[in-house]
């Protein structure tokens, strides 16, 4: 899972320590996606570059990570695969909570190009 750097959207001025922990909440495994759902509709929140970049990836990391885990988890070695696929949301949860910005393989470009982000 390889995560770089990018540069924030222009005029999106300073991330906040409020942008980083609803980053944060939005990268929790199992409840993350719920947190990411408010993120999104609240207004102070969704207005916020930041924590809208991480609550939409999020978002869709948990939705693909469901899906795998309803198709892969009778096979034990399916089950073992998404369980560490969940561990690394907690490895993202660390990295926005530092102010990064993640760029996940495929989820941030197909995020991007749906003009989600």
């Amino acid at each position: 899972m390889a995560e770089e750097n990018v540069a924030p959207v222009e005029g999106t001025g300073e991330v906040t320590q409020d942008d980083k922990l609803w980053a944060l909440l939005s990268w929790l495994p199992w409840v993350g996606w719920i947190l990411a759902i408010i993120a999104l509709l609240i207004e102070p929140q969704k207005t916020r570059p930041f924590i809208r970049y991480n609550a939409v990836q999020a978002l869709a990391v948990n939705i693909i990570l469901a899906v795998l885990s309803a198709i892969l988890s009778p096979t034990c070695v399916g089950s073992i695969l998404v369980f560490i696929l969940w561990l690394a949301t907690i490895y993202w949860c660390i990295k926005s909570y530092q102010g990064e910005w993640l760029t996940i393989p495929f989820i941030t470009d197909f995020c991007k190009k749906q003009g989600w982000i």
